[in-house]
């Protein structure tokens, strides 16, 4: 469980921002969609850890929030040199932009984990922590890939 958690820590932190108003539109795209993931999954970590009481409603509108980001196209937001090595104020991986398909693959098996997601948070707390993992997963998936280690 605490692996899991960790890995949605780190789902959540693609990019560190240096100095966002310098960076290109797609970048800053980027990091806005994975804050709004971070925030999100942070109130539904919080409830599956026990840390933060059940509510339905809050852990409902998480999930639909999670599920709303992740159906925003990718192809967009992946432009050459915007890159680690082009610029500063990302983790992006030159790799990501040389396979874009597969970070949108990537990102489509997110949406289909926070779906999963969803469905699932009306039953509780312990159905939310089941399926932190496979969320856990996808952003891990994507990661050793496509991001670069702090």
């Amino acid at each position: 469980m605490k692996y899991t958690f960790a890995a949605l820590a780190a789902c959540a932190v693609l990019a560190t921002p240096a100095l966002a108003q310098d960076l290109p539109q797609p970048v800053k795209a980027r990091q806005g969609q994975f804050n709004i993931l971070a925030l999100n999954l942070g109130i539904l970590g919080g409830m599956a850890r026990g840390t933060v009481e059940y509510d339905a409603d809050a852990a409902q509108a998480a999930a639909d929030s999670l599920v709303a980001v992740t159906m925003v196209d990718q192809r967009a937001m992946w432009p050459e040199g915007t890159d680690m090595e082009s610029i500063d104020g990302t983790r992006a991986l030159p790799a990501a932009f040389e396979n874009v398909e597969d970070v949108v693959a990537k990102w489509e098996a997110l949406g289909e984990a926070a779906v999963a997601m969803q469905a699932a948070v009306g039953d509780g707390q312990q159905a939310i922590g089941q399926n932190m993992g496979a969320i856990a997963g996808a952003c891990k998936d994507c990661h050793d890939d496509y991001r670069a280690s702090e």
